[in-house]
C-alpha cells in the first residue's frame, strides 16, 4: 500500500475552515485559465497560420516552375509545355497535383476609373477545390480544349471598387513592349470570388489561359510555367529541392514561401507570441503552487512532526506534499481542458469573435484544434509544476520533530 498516497489523499479537507482551503481553490483556477489561455493561444495561431497558409497556396500553389531568370515581374518568359516532368510529375511521392498558368498584367477601364489588374490564365487541369467555397456569386469557368470562353472570375473587391455586376461585359487593355498601342480584350463577369487576401483580391482576375497565349505572341504550347501542389506543406523545401534537381538547368522550381516571403514571415512571428503566451502562463501557474505548498506545510506543520517522530524519512514526507501538488494540478488541468476546449469550439463552429479581413486576411479568428499539442500542454505544465514543487519541498527537511510537535 503506498501509504504517502493514503495520507496525500486525506489531506485535502473538503472543510471550509482550513486556513489553506481558498488558497487551494485559486490555485486550482490558477492553473485552469493558464491552460484554457494556452489551449486557446495555441488553436488560435495554428488556425491563423494554416488559414492564411492555405489562401496563398490555394491560389499561387506550393511551388512554382517557371524558366531561369531574375525576372519578378509578371511579364514572364515563355516555358515549353512539353516537358519529361508534365504532367507525370504528379505521380511522384509527396505530389498531389501539377497544372499550367500564364499570366499577363493589364489594366481595367470603365466610364469612370482604371484598375490594374493580372489576368492569370488557367488550363483543363486546373484544381478547382481551393474556389470551391471562395466564389460568392455566379459559377466558376468551364474552360474547353476547343472552345475559348471570354468568361472570367473577378474578386469581390475590384468588383466593388468599379462599381460592376456579376454578369457584365468589362474591357481590360494589355501593353507588349513592342507595341505602341495596347490590346484591348472584351471578357465576360461569370463569377465573383473572395479570398480576404486583398494582394490577390485586389489584382487577379482568372480567366482562359489562350488569351494570355494570344496577348504575348506565344504558340499554344507555350506558359508561363507550371504550378505544383504538395501533400504536406512540411515537406515543402525538401520537395521544391527534389523538383529543382529534377527539371533541368533551364527551369526554376520556386517555394511559395519564397514567392511570398512577407506572408510566411510574418506567420512565424506568430510563434513568438505563443511561446511568450506559454512561458507566462507556466511561471504564473507555477508561482501559485509554490505558494499553496508552501501554506500547505505551513499548515500541516504539525503533522510533519508526528510523521517524522513515528519515522518517516524527509523523501517520504515531500512525497505526501508532492502528491498534494499533483492532486491539484490535475483538477485544474480537468477545468482548463474543459473551459479551453469548449472556448476554441464555440469559435470555431459560431465565429463569436469577428475580425476586419482587410487587416487579418480573415472576417473571425479562426481556430484550429489539434489532440497533440493539447496533450503536449497538459503533460508539460504537470511535469513542469510538479519540477517547481521540488523548491519548497525540501522546507520539510529543515522542520525538527520535537518543535513541530510543540508548536500546535
Amino acid at each position: 500500500m503506498n501509504i504517502e498516497l493514503f495520507i496525500a489523499q486525506g489531506i485535502l479537507s473538503k472543510d471550509k475552515s482550513n486556513f489553506s482551503f481558498p488558497v487551494i481553490k485559486l490555485s486550482i483556477v490558477s492553473v485552469a485559465l493558464g491552460l484554457a489561455i494556452m489551449i486557446i493561444a495555441v488553436a488560435v495561431t495554428s488556425g491563423f497560420k494554416n488559414t492564411i497558409a492555405d489562401k496563398v497556396i490555394g491560389f499561387g500553389s506550393h511551388l512554382q516552375i517557371t524558366s531561369f531568370n531574375l525576372n519578378r515581374s509578371y511579364e514572364t518568359e515563355p516555358v515549353l509545355i512539353n516537358q519529361p516532368f508534365y504532367p507525370g510529375l504528379k505521380d511522384s511521392a509527396g505530389i498531389r497535383h501539377i497544372q499550367v498558368f500564364a499570366a499577363k498584367s493589364g489594366l481595367i477601364k470603365t466610364e469612370n476609373q482604371i484598375h490594374g489588374v493580372v489576368l492569370k490564365g488557367i488550363w483543363t487541369d486546373f484544381d478547382w477545390s481551393f474556389f470551391q467555397d471562395k466564389i460568392i456569386e455566379g459559377n466558376r469557368l468551364n474552360i474547353d480544349e476547343k472552345q475559348q470562353t471570354d468568361d472570367v472570375l473577378i474578386s469581390k473587391k475590384i468588383m466593388n471598387t468599379l462599381q460592376l455586376n456579376l454578369g457584365d461585359a468589362i474591357r481590360v487593355y494589355f501593353v507588349n513592349p513592342e507595341e505602341m498601342t495596347p490590346r484591348g480584350r472584351k471578357f465576360n463577369i461569370a463569377g465573383v470570388y473572395e479570398t480576404g487576401l486583398e494582394e490577390f483580391d485586389d489584382l487577379y482576375l482568372i480567366g482562359d489561359i489562350r488569351h494570355v497565349q494570344r496577348l504575348n505572341n506565344w504558340g499554344n504550347d507555350e506558359v508561363s510555367g507550371f504550378e505544383v501542389f504538395v501533400s504536406n506543406f512540411r515537406d515543402i523545401d525538401r520537395l521544391t529541392d527534389m523538383v529543382y534537381h529534377s527539371i533541368g538547368y533551364d527551369l526554376n522550381a520556386t517555394s511559395i514561401k519564397d514567392i511570398y516571403p512577407q506572408i510566411f514571415e510574418w506567420l512565424d512571428l506568430q510563434d513568438m507570441n505563443v511561446i511568450i503566451i506559454l512561458t507566462l502562463m507556466i511561471v504564473v501557474a507555477a508561482i501559485n503552487m509554490i505558494s499553496t505548498l508552501l501554506i500547505l506545510i505551513l499548515e500541516k506543520t504539525n503533522m510533519i512532526g508526528v510523521l517524522k517522530a513515528l519515522g518517516a524519512n524527509n523523501r517520504s514526507v515531500r512525497k505526501i506534499f508532492l502528491y498534494n501538488a499533483a492532486f491539484i494540478i490535475v483538477r485544474g488541468l480537468f477545468i482548463g481542458n474543459l473551459l479551453g476546449i469548449s472556448i476554441a469550439l464555440l469559435q470555431k463552429h459560431f465565429h463569436l469573435i469577428k475580425l476586419n479581413q482587410e487587416s487579418y486576411y480573415v472576417s473571425s479568428v479562426p481556430i484550429q484544434l489539434d489532440f497533440l499539442p493539447i496533450v503536449l500542454l497538459n503533460v508539460g505544465t504537470l511535469v513542469i509544476c510538479l519540477l517547481f514543487m521540488l523548491i519548497p519541498s525540501h522546507v520539510i527537511a529543515r522542520i525538527s520533530p520535537v518543535k513541530a510537535i510543540r508548536w500546535d
